[in-house]
């Protein structure tokens, strides 16, 4: 649902409520913009290509994961994906119910469970994910010919993140 205030009267508002205070608005509006780009982006994606094939966002991205890494322990899928394996412990049955994926305990270690694509998930990715991809470069496409440019600084702003976890 998009918000009832334009960004530029957010800016505003911002400024008028914080223009006292010693804040680096820079640094603020990259991270709330940011923040903006990547929720508006996962709105739209789950709306367009994900919700007409009964996904959510982190369904995709279990099946994204597990489609590339598969066989797959439950334990990396999280840790890729960035959310709980009881978060995962909920979309696999959902995803298992629908015959996408497939687990089973580990041969090795009977503590562990890995998660393989059926032949349906992986049928499914083969078609979902070229649409999926036609919808990345209409987002994409607001970045002109710096889309490279983009994608490198936001690489750079995830890698100074993820050395704060």
């Amino acid at each position: 649902m998009p918000s009832p205030h334009t960004l530029a009267e957010t800016e505003q508002q911002v400024a008028q409520k914080l223009g006292g205070l010693p804040i680096d608005f820079e640094a603020m509006a990259v991270v709330s913009n940011l923040f903006r780009a990547a929720n508006a982006t996962r709105n739209y994606l789950e709306r367009t290509v994900l919700a007409p094939h009964g996904l959510s966002w982190t369904a995709f991205v279990v099946l994204w994961v597990t489609w590339i890494w598969e066989p797959i322990e439950t334990r990396q899928i999280a840790e890729e994906g960035g959310f709980s394996k009881a978060t995962l412990t909920g979309v696999l049955t959902t995803l298992e119910a629908k015959g996408l994926l497939a687990r089973e305990r580990s041969a090795t270690d009977g503590r562990l469970v890995v998660v393989s694509m059926t032949e349906a998930g992986r049928a499914l990715m083969l078609t979902l994910f070229p649409e999926f991809n036609e919808h990345e470069r209409t987002i994409a496409g607001a970045a002109g010919d710096r889309r490279v440019e983009l994608a490198v600084l936001l690489r750079a702003v995830t890698l100074v993140v993820e050395k704060e976890r």
